[in-house]
């Protein structure tokens, strides 16, 4: 039985929400064009859609944000050297950023480079997100590139003499906001990003990284601490030879948040880690939603994530790991896990393989369940609380994913976040 069409007028009025902005240099005009076309013919996403039946998309598509009060910001980076460059509310704030130099990048907002006739953004600009699309809809980036008007576009063309920071800030409370940023990794170039901050009550992030031949992009993102806010992120990556690309996120609280990767290996020898922890309680809803396509000889990739989840949460997990028929000598590996903290919390898991390749190493795993009671039982026995004890379990559980971190000072900051929201969660 065929399933029924979408409703057109839907996806129309989720298009007139955010505005149409195709406007900006003829490429950037038919980018956005192309965009809206493809939202039209997929239609808003729905819990009949096959990769959205786990996770309801009505927070992010309805007529306006739930909103809520502001949360008061929490700084995280703070303390590292770094290149900060501020959002309010979604609107770049040069006043409150650090001028936009940088030996080793190149650096403008999204409007500026849209704007030019001539620029590197329109080779990955709404390309990554296109390709993205297939074999799965991704209607919620598509919207994005259609409307988007804020973000950054950043060049890497050698060693970035520091991370680049994004810290977000939020002043309305019922701030609805559409962030769209591309980067170029040029060869041998490396780059490390750093994501932070109360972004607003609802958000759609969409980030295009191109990284080249021998280069390294970096990724670690926090996402709190507000609980009433919807998150809908993509991240699209396309790797070159021996290219190297890492993500991390650190998620606490939030009503809905939707985290989606979608990373093409094209260079031989390329390596491809993605990891997050998710921490939350009530009608908290996490989705980490991952696709990678391996399509070179000699690649490798990583998927590891881990949710805490308590009071009735939910967690979602959904991998795939695409092996083509060319691409030997593959090495995959998936690991999805939950700690329930009560008998009220779920956590569904998709994880999948589809392979065409004979020399391949590809694997999965996914579990869920409570604390481990005998290891429980052997640091209350040698004098630990059992409230201490239990944190301590639930940060060694959360640990495998935090170490996917490369600089060992970023990912004792994520610990040391985990710590003080796991301390104050055991005191509520």
């Amino acid at each position: 039985m065929a399933l029924p069409k979408k409703n057109p007028d839907e996806t129309e009025a989720l298009i007139a929400r955010h505005g149409r902005a195709d406007g900006g240099a003829g490429w950037a005009k038919d980018a956005r064009l192309g965009a809206l076309a493809r939202l039209r013919a997929m239609g808003a996403p729905g819990r009949r859609d096959e990769y959205w039946k786990f996770t309801n998309p009505a927070l992010l598509v309805s007529d306006r944000p739930a909103g809520g009060t502001v949360p008061e910001e929490t700084r995280v980076f703070q303390d590292v050297d770094q290149l900060s460059l501020v959002f309010v509310d979604g609107v770049y704030r040069a006043d409150l950023s650090d001028p936009l130099e940088l030996a080793g990048l190149e650096i403008e907002t999204l409007e500026t480079a849209l704007s030019k006739d001539i620029h590197w953004a329109r080779d990955v600009f709404g390309v990554l997100e296109a390709n993205g699309q297939n074999p799965v809809d991704r209607p919620l980036a598509a919207l994005n590139t259609g409307v988007a008007m804020q973000g950054l576009v950043i060049r890497a063309t050698g060693a970035a003499a520091k991370p680049v920071s994004i810290r977000y800030v939020q002043e309305n409370a019922a701030s609805d906001v559409v962030l769209h940023h591309v980067i170029r990794v040029e060869e041998g170039a490396s780059l490390t990003l750093l994501e932070s901050g109360q972004v607003a009550a609802r958000c759609n992030i969409v980030m295009e990284v191109d990284v080249a031949d021998k280069a390294a992009f970096h990724h670690i993102r926090t996402q709190g601490k507000d609980h009433d806010r919807a998150v809908a992120t993509h991240s699209f990556a396309r790797l070159g030879t021996e290219s190297l690309f890492k993500s991390f996120t650190l998620t606490v609280n939030g009503v809905l948040t939707r985290n989606e990767c979608v990373i093409e290996m094209t260079g031989d020898d390329a390596s491809a880690h993605i990891a997050g922890v998710a921490s939350g309680d009530g009608d908290f809803v996490h989705d980490d939603t991952v696709f990678i396509t391996h399509d070179a000889v000699n690649c490798e990739s990583r998927q590891v994530f881990k949710k805490i989840l308590r009071n009735g949460a939910t967690g979602v997990f959904q991998g795939k790991i695409l092996v083509k028929a060319d691409a030997q000598k593959t090495d995959g590996y998936q690991i999805s896990q939950a700690l329930l903290l009560d008998d009220d919390s779920q956590f569904l898991a998709k994880p999948e393989l589809e392979i065409y390749a004979d020399d391949v190493a590809c694997s999965h795993g996914s579990t869920c369940g409570g604390v481990d009671e005998t290891s429980l039982f052997y640091l209350t026995s040698r004098g630990i609380s059992k409230t201490d004890a239990q944190d301590m379990l639930v940060l060694a559980f959360a640990d495998e994913a935090i170490a996917e971190i490369a600089d060992e000072a970023l990912a004792d900051e994520i610990r040391a976040r985990m710590a003080d929201w796991i301390s104050r969660k055991s005191a509520d």
